[in-house]
């Protein structure tokens, strides 16, 4: 260990860990160490160890907490997220971990208590809650009253993911050395479920970090193509604990549309006014009255998705500075939202969320 560095472990480094989070941290040399690295394949391993300069890696993931480090990634599937990161925060590391945050809404606000109980910091890898886009749009919500209360939320996201959730290929900036394993996406165990979890929590982690929204009714169903064995669409109406109403909706691109560019748009409405962000277009506009309507100019490529957001920011925390756009309280609804869809497309009516989990403590 170099003296005043933090160091760094990291559990399951899969495909989108080398293709996006190594790189990230790897900006972060003049104050990290890479100290452990863990993934199950010993022979890509062994070539992830020596690309990044790692100090150690092991198949074990338990020799990751052992080692009691300052910054700990978990991105192994879904399923193992829970025991993995409360493994980490009682080790003493602060966690960035990817998501889906986790498969069971009990077990993310289950992380979310233990790691304010443990006083540590723990990131969700939503990366677009990190960009200029979204960071503006949150900030035209929250000035001067924003869009007042809010009455009416819909979400639409749709992005290259057919060939990744049927088995028939990957994704688009996957890594060419490392490509991702069927079972993670494929295997409703690990993966909780099919796009919902593995792309559009990505744009409800932007809804419920922005507006501070929280789910307590969801009516789901799910489009299975082909006889998929984890859908490929999502169509879901939902009733907030505020009151107010929405709809959301993920569907899974054909390869090549777009060129591969994710759409991604959501429309609030409020008492006072109404919001739109639209990621695919760069578009982001507020209209609160004639005299009152605001539209922000962006670049061309200001809506990609970027993952360096996260990392930063639990490097900086873990430093005592800067700011968690997607905290654990952020994963946990989205969580919430989609097993309560999970659940009513099974049964046929709408489901519930548990609102005695979580709740005005965890924040936003």
């Amino acid at each position: 260990m170099t003296a005043g560095k933090l160091r760094l472990g990291v559990i399951g480094a899969g495909s989108w860990t080398v293709a996006s989070h190594l790189p990230a941290f790897a900006r972060h040399r003049d104050v990290l160490d890479f100290s452990i690295v863990n993934r199950r394949d010993p022979v890509m391993l062994e070539q992830i160890r020596s690309g990044f300069g790692f100090a150690r890696a092991t198949t074990n993931w338990e020799d990751v907490i052992e080692e009691r480090l300052d910054i700990v990634l978990v991105a192994s599937p879904a399923a193992l997220h829970h025991a993995q990161a409360r493994a980490a925060l009682d080790s003493g590391a602060h966690v960035l971990c990817e998501k889906p945050f986790t498969v069971s809404a009990a077990d993310a606000w289950d992380l979310d208590a233990h790691a304010r109980a443990l006083g540590r910091h723990l990131v969700v890898a939503f990366g677009w809650n990190y960009r200029p886009m979204v960071v503006e749009a949150q900030r035209l919500l929250a000035e001067n009253g924003g869009i007042g209360e809010l009455e009416h939320l819909a979400v639409y996201m749709a992005s290259a993911t057919r060939d990744l959730l049927t088995g028939s290929g990957t994704y688009l900036t996957a890594d060419p050395t490392a490509a991702p394993r069927t079972e993670t996406w494929m295997n409703p165990s690990l993966s909780g479920g099919g796009y919902g979890q593995a792309q559009l929590s990505h744009a409800l982690g932007i809804a419920f970090g922005i507006t501070g929204l929280r789910a307590a009714e969801v009516f789901a169903f799910l489009g299975h193509p082909g006889g998929s064995r984890v859908e490929l669409h999502d169509a879901l109406a939902v009733r907030f604990t505020n009151g107010s109403v929405g709809t959301i909706a993920g569907a899974s691109n054909h390869p090549g549309a777009r060129s591969g560019k994710h759409q991604v748009e959501l429309r609030a409405i409020g008492s006072e006014g109404q919001l739109l962000l639209d990621l695919e277009r760069e578009l982001l506009w507020r209209h609160r009255a004639p005299s009152d309507d605001v539209s922000v100019p962006f670049e061309s490529g200001a809506g990609r998705y970027e993952c360096d957001g996260p990392v930063d920011a639990i490097v900086d925390l873990a430093r005592g500075r800067g700011t968690n756009r997607s905290p654990a309280a952020v994963g946990a609804r989205t969580v919430e939202l989609l097993d309560a869809a999970y659940r009513s497309a099974t049964s046929g009516r709408p489901e519930p969320v548990d609102l005695a989990t979580g709740g005005a403590a965890s924040g936003t």
